[in-house]
């Protein structure tokens, strides 16, 4: 499956301000641990993708899924920055995938300045 991800100026803004000025890439990720549900959708800040992710297609930046997680998503969705809050809206045709979707840094040395 090919999925495109299509991103608003504010998230590309607000993206860019997630890497630092540092490499990085994307991943967005059903977090499952300790939540006792389906999972969390996230955005991970990564140093390199997995051997099993596979690349999503993304104007703006390079953006990956694991493979295993990859039927959760729809193959046309939109990424949207609340402008008021710090979080973005992940939604397709279909629907809202989910809200309050919050970005990790996962990189190795990350830091929190």
């Amino acid at each position: 499956m090919s999925i495109h991800l299509e991103l608003d100026s504010l998230s590309v803004e607000r993206l860019a301000m997630a890497l630092s000025g540092r490499p990085g890439m994307f991943k967005l990720f059903y977090d499952t641990e300790d939540c006792g549900c389906n999972g969390v959708l996230t955005i991970l800040v990564i140093d390199a993708p997995n051997a099993t992710d596979t690349a999503i297609q993304s104007d703006s930046y390079s953006f990956w899924v694991d493979r295993q997680q990859e039927q959760q998503f729809d193959s046309q969705m939109r990424l949207e920055a609340d402008p008021s809050y710090p979080s973005f809206k992940v939604s397709s045709d279909a629907g809202i995938l989910s809200s309050n979707v919050r970005i990790q840094d996962r990189r190795v040395n990350s830091s929190k300045a």
